[in-house]
């Protein structure tokens, strides 16, 4: 059996379609199943989620295998993005070492360091630690930024550039590489049990990238040529960014359409050492996200 968390996200559905297209037992720990679609009735269902560290050991009961992909990238009613990004995994790590869990995938990012500016990373890093010093069998993979057409960033891009200019927070500078949500699937399910690469997936750590280097600000245009839309991009300087965002979030709290520990992500560059290298390595070749986003 095989425990997912983050099943609703933008990595974890295409995950758990794999998954059950391949008939692998799978459990979901979910606060909503009907996020699931049409998956949900292909898979068990455990009720609770990150805050909940009591239902970790019903979801754990049976499981040989995590795939951790649970997250947060703001501060919700149930938890800190401390709580819920680094606490509640080493939480999980740890439940797991009970419960006589087998592997642990865990989903990390690049530039996680004890050392970021930015609180998720920070998390991230501590949730890391704890991972690699248990006394599982770990894969770690570290993303650089992951996206699919239909994901909160590009729909919210989609919504401004209803505007008649488009605001980036910051010069939009920062690099990313990019890559499709099917493809990080696409990896994942090589490195689980009884996938291609799993045996020399055990005690690795892979730095997931797309094949091309594109700046915050290139892939905001990239977003604005799928639609067909021209806008010009006016560049708010971080400091009123963090203002408006911070006095947002006061008035409207979680519901906030942005928070500044989101935009502050976009000020900080996710580039891999190798490239697409880690992903080739389990036999993913990433496509462009230009390509995906049907750009050319």
């Amino acid at each position: 059996m095989l425990l997912l968390t983050g099943a609703t996200g933008t990595i974890g559905l295409p995950v758990v379609r794999r998954l059950t297209a391949a008939e692998v037992p799978v459990r979901c720990l979910v606060r909503d199943p009907r996020r699931l679609g049409a998956e949900r009735v292909k898979v068990q269902i455990a009720l609770g989620d990150l805050a909940d560290p009591f239902s970790f050991r019903n979801a754990l009961r049976g499981v040989d295998t995590v795939v951790h992909l649970a997250s947060v990238t703001r501060d919700q009613p149930a938890g800190s993005i401390e709580e819920l990004a680094g606490i509640a995994s080493w939480r999980l790590v740890r439940a797991a070492e009970r419960a006589g869990v087998k592997r642990f995938v865990f989903f990390s990012t690049l530039g996680a360091s004890t050392r970021s500016r930015a609180r998720l990373m920070r998390a991230k890093a501590i949730a890391e630690r704890a991972l690699v010093e248990s006394t599982l069998d770990y894969t770690v993979f570290a993303p650089s930024m992951v996206y699919s057409p239909s994901d909160r960033y590009i729909t919210l891009l989609e919504r401004m550039s209803l505007l008649p200019v488009m605001p980036i927070a910051g010069a939009g500078r920062a690099a990313f590489q990019p890559i499709w949500a099917e493809d990080v699937a696409d990896c994942v399910l090589a490195a689980l049990p009884g996938g291609p690469r799993s045996d020399g997936a055990a005690g690795q750590r892979f730095e997931l990238a797309g094949p091309e280097t594109l700046t915050h600000a290139e892939i905001v245009e990239c977003v604005l040529r799928s639609l067909r839309r021209r806008r010009p991009l006016v560049k708010v300087p971080m400091p009123a960014v963090r203002r408006l965002l911070k006095t947002l979030e006061l008035l409207t709290g979680p519901a906030a359409f942005a928070t500044w520990d989101e935009a502050e992500l976009l000020g900080i560059p996710l580039i891999a050492r190798q490239g697409t290298a880690d992903a080739e390595r389990l036999g993913v070749l990433p496509k462009p996200m230009r390509a995906v986003l049907g750009v050319g």
